[in-house]
């Protein structure tokens, strides 16, 4: 038995290792786990079988373990693992763009497909967005469904015509007779140090047009159960990733890593509960209200943060409701202000049976109303900061 132990613990010394402590049927039990959802899982096995047999352990107590359990997974990996699976579930699905096959993927997005399920069906494209786009767009129109990857959505306006035109108003204009289902996903918004054609937000951009789903994760839960949805909706979906979310890991539940996990499309998410102000957000900027919330908790200020999820449906019904409880809002986005996301929301506030409860004017933090400059101290005050968030909420609150 001493030999699994020492087996065990020199494989995992090339990991982050994890020891957890547990006493089962007045034994201790030692576990030494890889937090990475490919490498748990086995191998937490083969240590709760040998335990299981030579201590008879009931599966009511392995049953217990499996919850103490949270796997910290990247939003890369979750955007791979959602991929593949619902690749192996439905030979209609494929994904094509740049670099997308034999190097895995400019971000590794895609990593392992290209040798999993060949060239058929991860395929790379040449530098050629409205080619490749307007080849996804028919494809789908001819009964597959494709996963159309800009390498940056900045690229996706030499597209836009295939996006717009020819996916979002196909189903309308043939009065519900051809369908386009499609996934157009890739890194949306401000990076780092890549300046002025690499930094836009196109939420607002695709929010606005009719015959689009336009959905904005932030977590890696958002990532897996939304991407997924995507790929099964039967209307076209922009998918706006977040570069600098891509190696963020997050705690994700068994439950969520169920092949059969999927989150709707148009529901928003509330991440903390409050009272006194509501923040909406989206993407990665959910990460500083988060950040900001817990400074103002210091202070006695406990806001509701509201993770939007989808940009379009817009869950309104959610920041409604939120706004009757906490009667203050504010919207954090990192595109620019004029008819931006925050615009709109305000707006649907303003018309609806919210706008009664506010006890002050809602307001916006957005990024400046100008293109991303490449110098890094003017990047920074170019997008919102936790400064930025943390100062409008006490501006509202009067604080």
């Amino acid at each position: 038995m001493y030999m699994y132990y020492g087996i065990t613990m020199v494989f995992f010394t090339v990991f982050w290792v994890c020891h957890i402590y547990i006493y089962i049927n007045n034994m201790t039990l030692f576990i030494f786990y890889h937090v990475s959802y490919q490498n748990v899982t086995p191998f937490l096995c083969i240590i709760i079988a040998l335990h299981s047999v030579e201590y008879h352990v009931l599966p009511c107590d392995i049953c217990i373990i499996n919850c103490i359990l949270l796997l910290q997974v990247t939003v890369r990996d979750a955007l791979n693992q959602a991929m593949d699976e619902e690749l192996e579930r439905d030979e209609r699905v494929f994904l094509l763009g740049e670099e997308v096959a034999q190097y895995d993927g400019a971000y590794k997005v895609s990593r392992g497909l290209w040798k999993k399920y060949g060239d058929k069906r991860i395929i790379d494209t040449p530098i050629t967005e409205m080619g490749f786009a307007g080849i996804a767009v028919g494809a789908a129109m001819a009964g597959l469904r494709p996963i159309c990857e800009f390498m940056t959505f900045n690229f996706s306006m030499q597209a836009i015509d295939q996006v717009i035109n020819s996916a979002a108003k196909t189903y309308y204009m043939s009065a519900g007779r051809q369908s386009v289902p499609i996934v157009f996903r890739g890194p949306n918004g401000a990076s780092a140090g890549v300046a002025a054609q690499h930094s836009q937000c196109f939420a607002a951009w695709y929010g606005h047009c009719p015959g689009l789903k336009v959905v904005s994760p932030w977590s890696a839960e958002d990532a897996r159960g939304l991407l997924k949805s995507a790929i099964r909706d039967d209307n076209p979906v922009v998918f706006l990733e977040n570069e600098l979310m891509y190696g963020v890991p997050f705690e994700m539940s068994e439950e969520s890593q169920s092949k059969d996990f999927l989150i709707p499309i148009g529901k928003a998410k509330i991440e903390r509960q409050g009272n006194h102000i509501t923040v909406v957000s989206h993407s990665r900027m959910v990460s500083l209200c988060l950040d900001a919330a817990a400074v103002l908790a210091k202070e006695g200020i406990e806001c509701e943060v509201i993770n939007m999820r989808t940009i379009r449906p817009l869950d309104a019904e959610a920041i409604e409701t939120s706004v009757m409880k906490t009667n203050h809002l504010i919207t954090v986005e990192g595109g620019w202000p004029q008819f931006g996301v925050g615009g709109e929301i305000l707006a649907r506030i303003m018309e609806g049976p919210a706008f009664n409860y506010l006890d002050a004017p809602a307001v916006r933090v957005t990024g400046v109303d100008i293109p991303m400059p490449y110098a890094k101290i003017l990047e920074d005050n170019s997008v919102p900061q936790i400064k930025d968030i943390i100062f409008s909420v006490k501006k509202t609150l009067n604080a």
